[in-house]
Formats: C-alpha cells, sequence, structure tokens
C-alpha cells in the first residue's frame, strides 16, 4: 500500500541519515572545522570518536542547527569526557542553576537577578579557568538567543603562535612559568570572595610554563591564559611586563585567528590546551542566552 510504501521510505532515509559519517570542512586557514552530518543528541561510540579526534585536530569544532535540551547537551558531554562541575559565582545574586553541568553565560536579569555570567561587555583573550592549578581541556558552548549583532567568539591558535614566533622571543621562553592571576574573570569582574589586586607579584593564582606540552597530541603549544596581572616568575616587573607583553601581541596576530558570528543552535567546542578566545561586546538591551559545559583537564606541564 501507499501507507507502507512511505513507511518504508521515511526508514530508508532514517537508516542513511544514521549511518552517514561526519564531515570535516575547515573554517580558516589557522584552526576550526564545521561538521556536518552529525545530530548532537543521538551519537554512537563510533561518531563520538570521530568527533574526538577532530577535535584534536582542529582545535575548535562548530556544529549548526543543533536542538538540544539540557539534559541531551549533559549526555553528549559526559560521552566526550569527565565534565567539569564549575563554580564561576563571579555575580553576587545569580540565579541558582537547574542543572549543575551546565553553565548560563548571559546578560539576562530575571526579576532583576542574573541568570549567568559575563554580561555583554567584551571578554578579553584567554584560556578558560587557567587560573585553576588544573585547567580545563575542552569548553562548549550552545547558542539559546543571541542579539541581532555583536557577541562574535574569535579563537587563536597557541600552536601556530609558538611555531611562528621569532627565535629571540622564543629563547627567553626556556623553562619559564607564568603566574595566572584568580583576580579577575575574564570580562574584569572581581571574584567573589577576592579584593582588588594591582601588584602582579602579590596577585594570588597559580604558574603554569609558559609553553606547554598537549598530553594527547604531544605537541606543544603557548599557554598564556590571560594578559592582566600575569607575571614572569624571577623577572623585574618591568621586564616581565616587556616579555609579557610581546608574547601577546605574537599571540593575537590575526594570522592565527578566526572569528564565529554566531548563529541559533550553534554549538561551539574548543580546546584550551592550545587554542584562546575571546568574546567582542554587545547591545546591553539585547539578550544573549549561552548553555556552557566544560570538561576536566590536567596540570599544564612541558615535556623535555
Amino acid at each position: 500500500t501507499l501507507m507502507d510504501t512511505d513507511a518504508a521510505n521515511r526508514s530508508s532515509t532514517q537508516t542513511m541519515l544514521t549511518s552517514t559519517a561526519p564531515s570535516f570542512s575547515a573554517l580558516s586557514p589557522a584552526l576550526g572545522a564545521r561538521v556536518d552530518n552529525v545530530h548532537l543528541d543521538a551519537l554512537d561510540d563510533a561518531t563520538i570518536k570521530t568527533i574526538q579526534a577532530g577535535l584534536l585536530e582542529h582545535g575548535v569544532l562548530l556544529f549548526r542547527n543543533q536542538s538540544l535540551s539540557d539534559p541531551q547537551l549533559i549526555v553528549f558531554g559526559r560521552q566526550m569526557g569527565e565534565l567539569d562541575y564549575s563554580t564561576l559565582a563571579a555575580v553576587d545574586g545569580l540565579k541558582p542553576r537547574e542543572h549543575q553541568e551546565v553553565l548560563i553565560i548571559s546578560n539576562v536579569k530575571d526579576g532583576g537577578q542574573p541568570i549567568g555570567v559575563l554580561g555583554d561587555a567584551e571578554v578579553v583573550w584567554h584560556s578558560d579557568n587557567s587560573y585553576r592549578e588544573t585547567p580545563l581541556s575542552y569548553s562548549l558552548l550552545y547558542a539559546v538567543e543571541l542579539p541581532p549583532s555583536g557577541g562574535e567568539t574569535c579563537f587563536s591558535s597557541m600552536y601556530l603562535a609558538l611555531q611562528t614566533m621569532p627565535h629571540e622571543l622564543k629563547a627567553q621562553l626556556d623553562g619559564l612559568e607564568i603566574k595566572h592571576d584568580m583576580t579577575y574573570n575574564s570580562a574584569g569582574v572581581l571574584r567573589r570572595g577576592l579584593e582588588h589586586v594591582t601588584d602582579p607579584v602579590a596577585a594570588p593564582g597559580p604558574w603554569h610554563p609558559v609553553v606547554r606540552t598537549h598530553p594527547e597530541t604531544g605537541h606543544d603549544a603557548l599557554y598564556l591564559g590571560r594578559r592582566p596581572n600575569a607575571y614572569a616568575r624571577g623577572l623585574p616587573v618591568e621586564q616581565s611586563e616587556v616579555l609579557i607583553d610581546a608574547l601577546w601581541k605574537h599571540a593575537t596576530d590575526e594570522r592565527f585567528t578566526w572569528c564565529h558570528e554566531w548563529q541559533l543552535g550553534d554549538v561551539l567546542i574548543w580546546d584550551n590546551r592550545c587554542v584562546m578566545h575571546r568574546r567582542n561586546g554587545f547591545d546591553p538591551a539585547a539578550r544573549r542566552v549561552m548553555h556552557r559545559l566544560q570538561w576536566a583537564g590536567d596540570r599544564p606541564t612541558r615535556d623535555a
């Protein structure tokens, strides 16, 4: 019958959709790839392995046209690895989260109470949670609500930054550690329970090697974390500032970067161990709601 034929066609189409392998298309010469033929709410182990390999290769992955509930997002997150339960309570009076695994990045307020963190201001270049002894491996953002313009997220390859570094600058990095200040978040907001700091030598935060070896790829990458209150261990402050300024100027060169203009349903995942990112500000009167996951990482080290 016609009904039986329609059912058979739907079944055949379903089989083709589920058996189609993910495809990767480069987003820029520096880093990033768009992944097609993937719906993140229904993935088998083989597809997860393909995504993990693609993330290691490209540093940033973009999935378009996703439709995910928070529980579906969490299931995907757990398939990818060990989720990290962020505190990140830099905003007083933050509305409690419905799912502890999902952090809300937003400027929206509900009854005067922020539903998320980081507001609408520019977010400076950084690597997520580098102010912790054990920073994150991956981060994810899912676009739930977007402003008409602004709020683009940009990425920079720290593999390329290190590979192309002038010899005289690179020669100063052997064995060097940099302090990663924990006083302020990447939007410049003072973290809860901390006091304002102007002396980078006295700033709280861990020491991390300025060059770290990626634990999965084995490649070395520049690891700067964030610029405010950064300090190069053992150097006079003035000398430290000159060196770190030079590193930041090189690391954020447009040759190594790519900027993403968000669409609803976009999911971006990136590797904090070899990629930095930043966000453009946007109209405070507009609404932007992003749902975020993050994965546990390991302490930065450099192989001999």
